[in-house]
């Protein structure tokens, strides 16, 4: 049987809650975006093993209390980021994290940040309409703001096309609202062109 190599059976590292709420700063801080529980929850103990899952909630409770994370309520979920406070006590002790788990959550912040964004930031879900035709709802979501950027629905003939365009739009919504949101803007543009000309 392979021994496990994580913190959790090393008897060297054992982490006091004072270095489990800097690793859970460490890792807010490094993603830079606003992340959900469970996206925190996944970070730090299913994708990596630097926090274990009732450390991870009490820890982000105890930071909350004292406000060195902030909570945000964005409709559906709320989002949690490192504060101002948050990160000055980061700086100033930053140090106590063992530096191989700050590389590693450096590494993986880098690696990930975007497939986080993506899953939090651009939804896409579908419904069976009453005729069988499946509507798509297909949004991206302000992280601060309790509303939409952008929302488009779309009908298909089956749940195939319904499910194949939400997997599709995780990768594809920021160039579909670039090309919307400038198609809109230029024709602004010119008409303000044309005015001017006269």
């Amino acid at each position: 049987m392979k021994k496990s190599t994580n913190w959790m059976n090393n008897p060297i590292f054992v982490p006091d809650n004072t270095t489990m709420k800097l690793i859970l700063l460490y890792v807010l801080e490094k993603m830079e975006i606003p992340l959900t529980e469970d996206s925190i929850i996944d970070i730090c103990t299913n994708k990596n093993d630097w926090l274990r899952y009732m450390d991870c909630k009490d820890c982000m409770w105890q930071l909350l209390d004292i406000g060195y994370i902030a909570k945000t309520n964005t409709g559906e979920y709320d989002r949690y980021n490192i504060t101002y406070d948050g990160r000055n006590c980061l700086s100033n002790f930053y140090l106590k994290i063992p530096s191989s788990t700050r590389d590693k959550i450096t590494n993986f912040a880098k690696a990930n940040r975007m497939e986080f964004k993506r899953a939090q930031e651009y939804v896409g879900n579908y419904f069976k309409n009453t005729d069988g035709s499946y509507t798509t709802a297909l949004k991206i979501k302000d992280p601060l703001e309790a509303q939409n950027l952008f929302e488009i629905k779309i009908v298909y003939p089956n749940r195939k096309s319904a499910i194949d365009a939400t997997k599709k739009w995780k990768n594809t919504a920021p160039q579909i609202f670039e090309y919307v949101y400038d198609t809109l803007i230029q024709d602004d543009e010119i008409e303000k062109q044309e005015k001017d000309e006269i």
